[in-house]
C-alpha cells in the first residue's frame, strides 16, 4: 500500500451527508450551490437537521439544510473540477449524492476498482445507442435475411428504460414491482389492458420466476436499443404476417436480435466508429483524473476490470483522461496507466468473478497489444529465443496490463487479503454488482445515470406526491364508511325510513369513492409520466419499489448517478444508511 504523498486535513462538518436543496428549479437542474470554506473553524451557522419522509412513505435519509448565503455565482464555471480535497467547498447537489444501502467504512477499503463502459465512460445514448441500433438492423437484413424494409426504421433512444423484462414467447415488454407482479405491460408498442395482464400473468397456479430462458432482463444501458428493436419486430410480425416466415415466432425474433448485436460487437464495427470520433459518442467528465488522484493519494490501490479488449480500452481511457487535462494531447499514449495499479481487459465478466474459472491470464504488451503468457500473473520466459523481443514494454508506470484470468489472479496482483477490502464500481446489476457481491463479498457501488434526473424530479414533485397521499387517505376513509353502511343494512334491524336514508347515503358515498378513485388514478399516472411517458418512475411501480430498485437495494452497498461523485466525498468517509422503517412504524415514530 502506498504512503500518501501529503497529509489530508479533515473538517468535522464533512463527515455528514452535506448538501443543500436549491430553492428554485433553475438552480436545481445542474447548478451546484458552492460555498467558500472558511480558513479556520467549523461552519455552524443556520443548520437545520431534518428526517425527510416523502409523501409515499419513502425514507429520503437525513439531510442538512444550510441557510448560508455566501456563494459563488452559479453560472460561473471553473477550469478545475471541484473535489472534496480542494480548498473550495462544493455543496453536493442531491443529484450528485451517493446513497447508501449498507454501511461502508472507506477506511477498511484498500483497493477501489472500476468498470469502464458506462461507468468511467458514459456513452451518449442519442449517438452511441443509435449507432448500435443501426448496426444491428444491417446485420438482421444482410446476414440473417430480414426484410430490407427494416433499413428505413428509426430509433427512439428515450423510449426504453432499465429494469424492464422481455417476455420472449409472447412478445411482451413488462415492468414489475419488487414482488414480481406485472404492473405495466406492452405487446410490442400496444399497451395491455388490466384484464389482459391478469389473464396472462396473474391467473396461474405457480408464480412465474420471470427469468431466463423464457424472459430477458433489460438490466444494462447496452440493452435499450435491442429491446426497442424487439418491440418494433413484434409489431412488424403482427401487422405484416406475409413478410415474416411462419416458423419465426417471437422467441426466434429475440434470438436473432441478440445474434445481430453479437455480430456487431464481434466484427468491431461499433468500436471502430467510436475510436474514430470518441467525443461524438462519449461524455467528457473532467472529474475522473482528480478522483483517481485523490484515491491514490489516500493510499489506496486502483484497478480497472473491463470486458473490452486492450486496443479499445486504450482509446477510451486516453479520451477520458486527456479530456480531463487542459489542452491535453489527444494522441494515443499510456499516461493514463499511472492512475491504476492493475488493468485487466477482456475479463469476460461475470465469469471473471468465480475463482474456479480456469481462464488463463495473459500480460498485454501495451505498445504492440501482443499477449504474453504468465504464471498466474508472474512473468514467464518465452519459448525459444524470443524472450527479450517479446517482453512487456517497460513503461514509466507501475501499472501492469493483462487480459483474461479470474478474480483470484487480481487478488494476488493487488495483495488483497480479504474480499471485503475491495470496493468495485460498475453499471451492470448482473455483470458487475450481483456476482461480485454474492460470489466474493466485495463492497459494491452501482452507477445509475438516470438517478440524477429522477431525484431532481422527486424534489420538484414533492407537493404532488403529498396530494397523492391525501387522495389515497381520502379513499380509505370513504371505503371504511361504505363498509359500515353495508354492514348496517345487512345485519342491523333498521326501520324502512332509516334504511332508505342509509341506502341513499351509501349510493352517494359510492359515487364519491369512484370520483376520488379516478382522480387518484389519473394523478398517479400523470405523476409517473413526469418521469417517463411510458414506463414511469425508474425506482417505483405505483407505490411499490420497482424490480430494478429492489435489485439495487439488495446488491449495491452504494449507488449514485456518476462514478465521479466519489470525488465529492472524503476517501475515508463512513457511509451510513438511513434507518429502515416498516409500515407499522410510520404512525408511531414522529418523523
Amino acid at each position: 500500500m502506498r504512503i500518501p504523498r501529503r497529509q489530508v486535513s479533515l473538517c468535522l462538518s464533512l463527515f455528514s451527508l452535506d448538501f443543500a436543496y436549491p430553492f428554485s428549479s433553475s438552480n436545481f437542474l445542474g447548478n451546484p450551490n458552492c460555498f467558500i470554506r472558511k480558513p479556520k473553524g467549523i461552519h455552524t451557522l443556520g443548520l437545520n437537521w431534518l428526517r425527510s419522509i416523502d409523501a409515499m412513505g419513502e425514507n429520503l435519509g437525513t439531510v442538512m439544510m444550510d441557510k448560508r448565503t455566501h456563494s459563488f455565482d452559479v453560472n460561473h464555471v471553473e477550469d478545475d473540477p471541484r473535489i472534496w480535497s480542494s480548498s473550495v467547498e462544493c455543496k453536493i447537489d442531491i443529484g450528485k449524492q451517493i446513497f447508501c444501502n449498507r454501511s461502508l467504512n472507506m477506511k477498511n477499503i484498500v483497493a477501489v476498482g472500476f468498470d469502464m463502459d458506462y461507468t468511467l465512460a458514459q456513452y451518449k445514448a442519442e449517438t452511441f445507442e443509435s449507432l448500435a441500433y443501426a448496426g444491428t438492423i444491417r446485420k438482421l437484413v444482410y446476414d440473417l435475411g430480414y426484410s430490407e424494409e427494416l433499413l428505413s426504421w428509426s430509433f427512439d433512444w428515450k423510449y426504453m428504460v432499465r429494469g424492464l423484462v422481455l417476455d420472449k414467447k409472447r412478445g411482451n415488454i413488462l415492468k414489475m414491482d419488487r414482488h414480481k407482479y406485472v404492473k405495466v405491460a406492452y405487446h410490442g408498442f400496444k399497451e395491455l389492458s388490466k384484464d389482459d395482464k391478469v389473464e396472462t400473468y396473474g391467473n396461474t397456479l405457480v408464480r412465474d420466476s420471470f427469468d431466463e430462458p423464457d424472459y430477458a432482463l433489460v438490466d444494462t444501458l447496452f440493452s435499450l436499443a435491442e429491446a426497442y428493436l424487439f418491440a418494433q419486430l413484434v409489431d412488424f410480425k403482427d401487422n405484416n404476417p406475409d413478410k415474416v416466415p411462419e416458423d419465426i415466432d417471437y422467441a426466434r425474433i429475440y434470438k436473432d436480435v441478440r445474434a445481430a448485436v453479437d455480430l456487431c460487437h464481434r466484427d468491431g464495427t461499433l468500436k471502430q466508429m467510436v475510436a474514430k470520433d470518441p467525443e461524438r459518442y462519449i461524455n467528457v467528465d473532467t472529474s475522473i483524473l482528480p478522483m483517481l488522484k485523490m484515491l491514490r493519494d489516500s493510499g489506496r490501490s486502483t484497478f480497472l476490470v473491463t470486458n473490452s479488449l486492450w486496443d479499445y480500452t486504450n482509446v477510451v481511457m486516453n479520451f477520458l483522461c486527456n479530456s480531463s487535462v487542459p489542452d491535453g494531447d489527444q494522441k494515443l499514449n499510456f499516461d493514463w496507466l499511472q492512475y491504476f495499479d492493475v488493468v485487466i481487459t477482456g475479463s469476460a465478466k461475470p465469469g471473471f468473478f468465480h475463482d474456479d474459472n480456469r481462464a488463463n491470464l495473459f500480460e498485454v504488451d501495451a505498445k504492440s497489444g501482443m499477449l504474453l503468457n504468465t504464471d498466474n500473473g508472474s512473468p514467464m520466459p518465452q519459448v525459444g529465443g524470443a524472450s527479450l523481443a517479446l517482453s512487456p514494454t517497460k513503461l514509466a508506470k507501475s501499472c501492469r496490463v493483462f487480459q483474461g484470468g479470474n478474480v483470484r489472479h487480481l487478488h494476488k496482483l493487488l495483495s488483497i487479503e480479504s474480499s471485503s477490502q475491495v470496493l468495485y464500481v460498475g453499471d451492470h446489476i448482473y455483470g458487475d454488482i450481483l456476482r461480485s457481491k454474492k460470489a466474493l463479498g466485495w463492497r459494491t457501488m452501482l452507477v445509475v445515470p438516470e438517478l440524477e434526473r429522477e431525484v431532481e424530479l422527486l424534489w420538484e414533485l414533492r407537493k404532488t406526491r403529498k396530494e397523492l397521499q391525501e387522495l389515497r387517505n381520502e379513499r380509505n376513509v370513504i371505503e371504511d364508511k361504505i363498509h359500515h353502511l353495508k354492514w348496517s343494512l345487512k345485519f342491523e334491524d333498521v326501520e324502512a325510513d332509516e334504511k332508505d336514508r342509509l341506502s341513499g347515503e351509501l349510493h352517494q358515498l359510492e359515487g364519491e369513492r369512484e370520483r376520488v378513485r379516478l382522480s387518484h388514478q389519473d394523478a398517479l399516472r400523470e405523476c409517473h409520466r413526469q418521469f417517463h411517458g411510458v414506463w414511469g418512475q425508474l425506482m417505483k411501480t405505483g407505490y411499490q419499489n420497482s424490480r430494478f430498485a429492489h435489485q439495487v437495494e439488495r446488491f449495491a452497498c452504494l449507488y449514485s448517478s456518476q462514478v465521479t461523485n466519489l470525488s465529492l466525498y472524503s476517501p475515508d468517509k463512513y457511509y451510513r444508511p438511513s434507518e429502515d422503517f416498516m409500515p407499522h412504524e410510520f404512525g408511531i415514530i414522529c418523523l
